[in-house]
């Protein structure tokens, strides 16, 4: 009789009497088949279970199989996910910045030839960056990816150099190296919600000057009169919604208000950037950003700018729709001993119509308020 057709189980634990037994199984199936087709003839027919037919492969154990294939690998662990001070799926924090600032450096501000053509990478290449600052294409390339997170003051200087960095830019590029290194650990601050007492008698003591109180992510907390009248539609919002960045990109009287509106928010956004980075995992944070950058195309755009720019004030311009345009200038001051608070102040130059514009503010809230009283 032939070959039998099962499987033999004679062989050694390594397994060799299995494999000497599928040779044979297929030297079997080739006498069944015979000598192939002569010249002319069609395909030689054959009974045998494993026989070749057109479009179909011969069948095979699973054991078989087992022995042929390549182990399979198991699948990657994903890396942990930390909102930006260590690693995670889209690198640090510091190769975000890094990365956002070279996108808005063109090659002829850095004194580099174009070069022809379409360049698929706006703003600077890495190489281009890393030969500007003096590190290999290797190392810059890991410091902004993420896997190189230690450089020293030396190269972040050379780095701000090249990026063309100045004061709270430069400052805040130190700073995200030393929260990559581990060099800095900040805590995270503890934001009162409550305005106390004695900042609001300072409130009404400071009209008709506008002023108001915010939280570090901007969160209206507490104004005087002419300061909410100054902010149109902003308290007609529940009190946990009312947040200056929201009513900037959301509101639409905020849109309108400010002269010219996309410097004003532009200013803004790297205020919150350089306030923010301080506690990049501040849940508060989080939510105000994700909302932003889900409902304005304007945020997102700014926002992934990474400019940086921590205010103590300024001028804004308004196109009020009460009390028509005027031009204010502004100051900041810290509170001490409230996790970030911030009173915000407005006044004019005298005898201006930019003063009877504000003081328009204020008599119109006392107008209201006698009125409400009669």
């Amino acid at each position: 009789m032939g070959a039998s057709l099962g499987p033999s189980r004679s062989g050694g634990a390594d397994g060799g009497g299995w494999v000497e037994t599928v040779a044979e199984r297929r030297s079997t199936a080739a006498e069944r088949q015979g000598p192939g087709p002569r010249s002319g003839e069609g395909p030689a027919r054959s009974g045998g279970r494993n026989s070749l037919r057109p479009g179909r492969r011969p069948r095979q154990t699973a054991a078989f199989l087992a022995l042929t294939r390549p182990p399979t690998a198991p699948p990657p662990t994903p890396p942990a996910r930390d909102n930006g001070r260590m690693k995670s799926n889209g690198g640090t924090e510091l190769g975000r910045y890094l990365r956002a600032r070279r996108a808005q450096i063109r090659p002829e501000d850095a004194g580099l030839p174009a070069g022809a053509g379409i360049r698929r990478t706006p703003g600077l290449r890495r190489e281009e960056l890393a030969i500007l600052a003096g590190v290999s294409v290797d190392y810059y390339t890991r410091l902004e990816r993420g896997r190189e997170s230690n450089p020293s003051p030396a190269v972040v200087d050379a780095l701000a150099r090249a990026l063309r960095l100045r004061g709270d830019a430069h400052e805040r590029l130190h700073e995200l190296a030393e929260l990559a290194s581990g060099r800095l650990t900040e805590p995270r601050p503890t934001t009162e919600a409550s305005v106390r007492g004695s900042v609001h008698r300072m409130l009404e003591a400071l009209r008709p000057l506008p002023a108001y109180v915010v939280g570090p992510y901007s969160d209206m907390l507490a104004a005087n009169a002419p300061g909410r009248r100054l902010l149109p539609g902003l308290w007609d919002w529940p009190p946990q919604e009312r947040n200056l960045m929201r009513y900037l990109f959301l509101h639409p009287v905020g849109r309108t208000l400010y002269v010219p509106w996309e410097e004003t928010v532009a200013l803004s956004i790297a205020h919150l950037r350089a306030v923010g980075g301080r506690d990049p995992d501040s849940p508060r944070l989080t939510a105000l950003v994700g909302e932003l950058m889900l409902k304005s195309p304007d945020f997102a755009r700014l926002w992934d700018r990474y400019e940086v720019c921590e205010r103590g004030g300024g001028a804004k311009s308004f196109a009020h729709p009460k009390v028509g345009p005027m031009t204010l200038t502004y100051e900041i001051m810290s509170l001490a001993r409230t996790g970030g608070q911030r009173l915000v102040t407005y006044q004019a130059e005298p005898g201006t119509a930019d003063e009877a514009a504000m003081l328009r503010l204020d008599s119109a809230s006392r107008t209201t308020a006698a009125a409400d009283g009669s």
